[in-house]
């Protein structure tokens, strides 16, 4: 292999880079925890660090195209330091939802970037600049797709009201040293964790420390009112809030302390916010929608994708089906895929021809039966289905990607190398593509072209130094090519001015 793992490398941020970050955290980290008394000594020492300047004015400062920027700059560290999914599937589906909200929202930048977290928490949220993040294992507490849905409308709402923004102007009229605490405390959050955050903040004034709460939960039934109309806009369910707030809730009465969900320690619940919630809904009729099999296949994928090993997941999947699942179709596929994972092709056959033939055309099996083939040592006979199938739905990602896997595992680096050269063109922010990209570039023998990937990979992911290694090994190859050398050059010049925002 070419490069060691698909998994961004974990490097750690610099003082200078997470001053700057720090600012981004605070639209996605609102403040509700016990604090512990021996984070103590480690949030007196985040004190010290330096604060960055916000400017006469959040208005001014905190534009649309600031918040942008700043946006992508935070998702690339963020990269860094999680781990991400590779789905292009359970993307693709996540992102289709994201967009059919945000269509009937007041956000005005529809710039979005999507971000799904390889974690079983159940989490999501919003950073400035249109990042909306969700953690897979969301789905596994959100039963339905409209359940999902509001989680994601919550997030779309905080975006669409800039509480960023107006966090920040409200921010100003505290004391600089409870500014100073508050923003050390979110230094922490986003990189050491809850609890040596919140014993930072501890260290603000109470008075203060109360108003910016208050503040807190008022952006936060803002976020629930404004939610609430997308909802009811798309046509989904408006009972859903609070049957996911239910769940929520329900979740939480099993944790404690550290082990309390991420999305309720960030996002304050309460007994009055559900009642709200659920009055709220009263408002509007209720939908009765049949379960949505596109999410029931998207949760399946996710189970599969979180459990420790392929035969764990089977065994879920198996017991799923000698009881009563809300999709015996889904914890079919969700088999299938755990089979197949564990390299026992010839069942995971079997268990496929007894949904396909209900949906002989649906994406999500045809690409199921090209992993089949695939995990069968057949990936000619994957690379046929799937090229036929692109000319029915060409550009699709998710079979593109599969097809391009398919064609380098058969050896034709060639052909996938110019499937994937193309798919960047409309792909370019897909880090797996980019790792895909520079692995069949360096089979093929196009050694620049291995350096560019790569280098495209290392900016997505945050690890600037790496990438701009990757540029100059690639300029150093270059010859008598002035087009070539220009846009190395060009993409060199862009990596110093990432460099220069993070650290400045």
């Amino acid at each position: 292999m070419l490069m060691t793992a698909t998994k961004p490398t974990r490097a750690p941020l610099g003082s200078h880079c997470r001053n700057r970050l720090l600012v981004l955290w605070i639209s996605a980290t609102l403040l509700c925890a016990t604090i512990p008394a021996q984070a103590q000594a480690q949030a007196q020492r985040t004190e010290k660090l330096k604060i960055p300047n916000l400017g006469e004015s959040s208005t001014s400062l905190f534009s649309a195209e600031y918040e942008y920027q700043l946006g992508r700059a935070w998702l690339r560290v963020f990269r860094s330091q999680v781990a991400t999914v590779n789905d292009p599937l359970l993307f693709s589906y996540l992102e289709n939802l994201v967009f059919q909200l945000v269509t009937e929202s007041e956000l005005q930048d529809r710039r979005l970037e999507l971000v799904v977290v390889d974690n079983a928490a159940i989490n999501a949220f919003a950073v400035p600049g249109g990042v909306i993040g969700i953690h897979s294992g969301l789905l596994l507490h959100a039963q339905t797709e409209d359940e999902l849905a509001t989680v994601i409308a919550h997030e779309i709402a905080h975006l669409s009201q800039r509480h960023f923004s107006r966090r920040v102007e409200f921010s100003k009229t505290q004391q600089p040293l409870t500014l100073a605490a508050m923003l050390a405390g979110f230094v922490l959050m986003a990189t050491a964790g809850g609890e040596a955050g919140m014993a930072a903040l501890a260290a603000a004034q109470a008075a203060a420390q109360d108003s910016a709460l208050r503040y807190s939960r008022s952006n936060e039934a803002e976020a629930d009112r404004v939610a609430m109309q997308i909802i009811v806009d798309a046509g989904m369910d408006p009972h859903a809030a609070s049957s996911m707030f239910d769940r929520m809730m329900q979740a939480s009465r099993y944790a404690t302390g550290s082990r309390m969900p991420e999305f309720l320690r960030t996002h304050p619940l309460s007994e009055n916010r559900i009642a709200d919630t659920r009055n709220r809904a009263r408002q509007h009729p209720k939908q009765i929608r049949p379960a949505k099999l596109d999410y029931q296949l998207m949760r399946a994928r996710v189970v599969n994708q979180l459990a420790d090993t392929p035969e764990e997941a089977a065994a879920k999947f198996r017991q799923e089906l000698d009881g009563s699942p809300r999709s015996t179709a889904a914890a079919r596929y969700g088999l299938v895929l755990a089979l197949t994972d564990a390299g026992r092709g010839d069942e995971a056959a079997l268990e496929l021809d007894a949904i396909w033939a209900a949906e002989p055309n649906r994406l999500e099996y045809v690409i199921a039966d090209a992993r089949i083939d695939m995990a069968r040592n057949e990936p000619h006979r994957a690379a046929e289905k799937l090229a036929a199938r692109l000319k029915l739905t060409p550009r699709n990602h998710a079979l593109t990607m599969t097809y391009a896997e398919a064609l380098m595992q058969g050896q034709q680096a060639h052909i996938a190398e110019e499937v994937l050269v193309e798919q960047s063109k409309r792909k370019p922010h897909d880090p797996y593509l980019w790792y895909l990209l520079a692995e069949v570039q360096g089979l093929s023998g196009n050694i620049i072209g291995l350096h560019q990937a790569r280098a495209e990979y290392f900016i997505l992911n945050g690890i600037l130094d790496q990438a701009e290694k990757q540029l100059r090994y690639a300029l150093d190859l270059v010859r008598n090519d002035y087009t070539t050398s220009a846009k190395i050059n060009q993409r060199i010049n862009d990596v110093a001015q990432m460099r220069e925002m993070l650290e400045s």
